[in-house]
C-alpha cells in the first residue's frame, strides 16, 4: 500500500469523516497528524524529533525534523544535531543551541508505517466517535428510548439506538416479557457508562423512574409541572403505587392521572404489560399518607416511632388480609412508598399487645393502669425497656417531665428486671382472654344460627303478645256479663218497690 493512498486528498476525507461521523474536523485532522506521526517515527525512530503539522492550504501533512544547532568541534550526533556551518546555509541569523527543522519527504515512508498510519487514524476516529455517542446520551440519562430488538445476551435484550446499542439486563426487565427479533422495545435511560469497548448504555423497564417518566409523557398536568409525582414503588408486572400532590387547589391529582375514563392510566399499563396502578394523593402528614397508601384498607388507628420512622398500623380483625395484600404486596408496596416501615396488626392482636404491654408496665411496684397507659402511648412497651432507657427519653413520658422521678422510674425498671433474672423467675404474662368476633368475620354458619336465635325471640314475642290480648279478651267478657247481671238484679228490686 503506498503511502499516497493513505495521505492523498486529505482535505476531502477529513471533510467526509466529520460529516458522516458528526466528528468535529479538528479532532479528524488531530488523527492524521497523529497517525502520520507514528508513521514517520516507525520509519526513522523516534530518537530523533520529529514533528507533523497539517497544512491547510495545500490539504497535505508537512513532516519536520528538528536538530540542535552546535559548533562544528563540538558536532557529535548527526541524528539530532547539526553543525554551525551547514544550518548557517539554511538560516543565516542562526545561533549556537538554536533548535532548526528541516522538512521530511512522506513519500520516504513504506508501506508498513502507512498501515500503521491508517490504524491509528481509524482508531482515533472511533474513539472521537465514542466520546461523542457517550457525551450524547450522558444528557439524555433518565429519559425514555425506544429502539429495536435486536438479540439476547446472557439474559439481556440488546436494543439498537440507531447510532450505538443499549442493553436491559434481566434485572432491568418486566417479569413474563418476551421481545422477538426486529420488535420496538422502549425503556428508561438508567445508567451510561464509559468502558473499553466504547459507551454501555443501560436501560431498564422495571425502574420506578420509568413509570414516573410514562406519567410524565401521557399526562399534559404532570410535564407542565401543575401535578408533582413525589415517589412510587412498583413490583415489576403485578402492581405499582404512585404518589402525587397538586400544587393547584383546582387541579384533582388522582383524577388528572387517571384521566378521562381512565384513559391516560389505561395507556400506561399497557405500555407495562397489565400492571396494576395504584395511584394516592401524597400528604405531608405521614401518617394521613400512610392511610391513603394502604387504601382500599380501612385504619383505625395509627401509633408513629419518629426517631425509627416505623408506624404501627391497626385495622378492623376483617380488614387484616387486604391491608396486608396477597403474599404481602400492599403493605410492602406502601411501605416502600411512603419511607416508613410499618407493622400491621388487627384491632384484637393490638388489643392482646396493649393489655400484655400494661399488665407487664404494671408489675412495676405502685404502677397504676394510668400511668402505664401514658407509658406505653409514650413508646415503651415493657419496664425491661424502661430499664435500658434514657432520662432523657423517660422526661417525655407525661407526669415523668422532672428529672429525678424518671430516674426513679428507671431504676424501679432495673431493679425489677434485676430481682427476676437474680432468681431465675420468668417474667409474667397477661392472662390470655377469649378474642372478641368482629361482626364482619362471622362465619356463614354463625350467621345463620344468629338469624334462627333472632327469628325464635320475635316468634316468642309475637306468641306471648297474641296470649296477652286473648287474655284482655277474656276479661272484657266478664265484666260485661257481670254488669248485665248487676243490671238485671236492679230491676228486679225496682218492680218489687213499685208492686208495694
Amino acid at each position: 500500500m503506498a503511502v499516497s493512498n493513505v495521505f492523498s486528498d486529505l482535505s476531502r476525507m477529513i471533510e467526509q469523516v466529520g460529516k458522516d461521523k458528526g466528528i468535529d474536523r479538528k479532532i479528524v485532522i488531530d488523527a492524521v497528524v497523529q497517525g502520520m506521526l507514528v508513521a514517520a517515527r516507525k520509519k526513522w525512530g523516534t530518537y530523533r524529533d520529529i514533528e507533523a503539522q497539517y497544512n491547510e492550504e495545500t490539504g497535505e501533512v508537512e513532516l519536520f525534523e528538528f536538530k540542535e544547532v552546535v559548533p562544528d568541534e563540538e558536532f557529535v550526533d548527526e541524528e539530532i544535531e547539526i553543525k554551525l556551518s551547514e544550518a548557517r546555509k539554511l538560516d543565516p541569523e542562526v545561533q549556537v543551541h538554536d533548535s532548526i527543522g528541516s522538512r521530511l519527504e512522506t513519500k520516504e515512508l513504506g508501506r508498513i508505517a502507512a498501515q500503521t498510519a491508517k490504524q491509528i487514524i481509524t482508531q482515533r476516529v472511533r474513539d472521537a466517535e465514542r466520546e461523542i455517542i457517550f457525551a450524547e446520551f450522558e444528557q439524555r440519562k433518565g429519559e425514555i428510548a425506544s429502539g429495536i430488538a435486536r438479540r439476547v445476551e446472557r439474559g439481556a435484550i440488546v436494543v439498537d439506538l440507531g447510532r450505538t446499542e443499549a442493553y436491559i439486563p434481566l434485572r432491568e426487565q418486566i417479569p413474563g416479557e418476551v421481545y422477538q427479533p426486529g420488535s420496538r422495545i422502549q425503556g428508561y435511560i438508567a445508567d451510561v457508562r464509559q468502558t473499553t469497548r466504547g459507551p454501555q448504555i443501560i436501560m431498564s423497564r422495571a425502574d420506578e423512574r420509568y413509570l414516573m417518566k410514562l406519567f410524565e409523557m401521557e399526562v399534559p398536568e404532570v410535564y407542565d409541572g401543575i401535578i408533582e409525582i413525589k415517589s412510587a414503588a412498583r413490583e415489576p408486572g403485578q402492581r405499582a403505587k404512585i404518589a402525587v400532590v397538586s400544587k393547584d387547589p383546582a387541579v384533582d391529582p388522582v383524577g388528572a392521572c387517571v384521566g378521562m375514563k381512565g384513559s391516560r392510566v389505561q395507556n400506561i399499563i399497557q405500555e407495562l404489560k397489565g400492571e396494576k396502578i395504584d395511584i394516592v394523593h401524597w400528604d405531608e402528614d405521614p401518617t394521613r399518607f400512610v392511610c391513603n397508601a394502604l387504601a382500599p384498607a380501612e385504619i383505625s388507628k395509627v401509633f408513629m416511632d419518629e426517631d425509627s420512622k416505623e408506624m404501627e398500623v391497626v385495622v378492623p380483625d376483617h380488614q387484616l388480609s387486604l391491608a396486608i395484600g396477597r403474599k404481602g404486596q400492599n403493605v410492602r408496596l406502601a411501605s416502600r412508598l411512603t419511607g416508613w416501615k410499618l407493622d400491621i396488626l388487627s384491632e384484637s392482636d393490638s388489643a392482646a399487645k396493649t393489655a400484655e404491654a400494661i399488665f407487664n408496665l404494671m408489675l412495676i411496684p405502685g404502677m397504676t393502669e394510668t400511668m402505664a397507659q401514658n407509658i406505653f402511648q409514650s413508646g415503651f412497651g415493657s419496664f425491661p425497656a424502661l430499664a435500658e432507657a434514657s432520662v432523657e427519653d423517660v422526661m417525655r413520658i407525661p407526669g415523668y417531665e422532672d428529672k429525678e422521678k424518671a430516674a426513679k422510674l428507671i431504676q424501679q425498671a432495673k431493679d425489677l428486671l434485676e430481682e427476676y433474672q437474680s432468681q431465675g423467675k420468668e417474667i409474667p404474662t397477661a392472662p390470655k382472654a377469649e378474642p372478641a368476633k368482629d361482626a364482619g368475620a362471622l362465619s356463614k354458619a354463625e350467621a345463620e344460627q344468629r338469624l334462627k336465635e333472632e327469628l325464635a325471640k320475635v316468634e316468642a314475642q309475637e306468641q306471648e303478645g297474641d296470649a296477652q290480648e286473648s287474655k284482655m279478651a277474656s276479661s272484657q267478657k266478664d265484666t260485661e256479663e257481670s254488669s248485665q247481671e248487676s243490671d238485671s238484679e236492679s230491676s228486679s228490686r225496682e218492680e218489687e218497690k213499685a208492686q208495694v
